[in-house]
């Protein structure tokens, strides 16, 4: 019988949230400032800090793209 350890699990959510928090606040951004470079509105950027689980995905991905990333399905 073999063991296989596999590293832990975030969902997308959790590990999105903590992203974008630590890169907003690494670069100096106030969510304000956040939501106006991504073109989204500030309800929005305190929702997802917030983690709320129905945010719509192509704006996530409008915050994202400000740090290079992009949120897409698992093949």
């Amino acid at each position: 019988m073999s063991l296989y350890l596999y590293p832990k699990r975030y969902r997308y959510e959790e590990f999105t949230i903590q992203f974008v928090k630590l890169r907003r606040k690494q670069l100096g951004l106030t969510q304000y400032d956040l939501a106006e470079r991504a073109g989204v509105g500030l309800h929005f950027v305190r929702e997802m800090e917030q983690g709320k689980e129905s945010l719509r995905m192509d704006k996530v991905n409008e915050v994202l793209a400000l740090f290079g990333h992009e949120l897409a399905p698992v093949q």
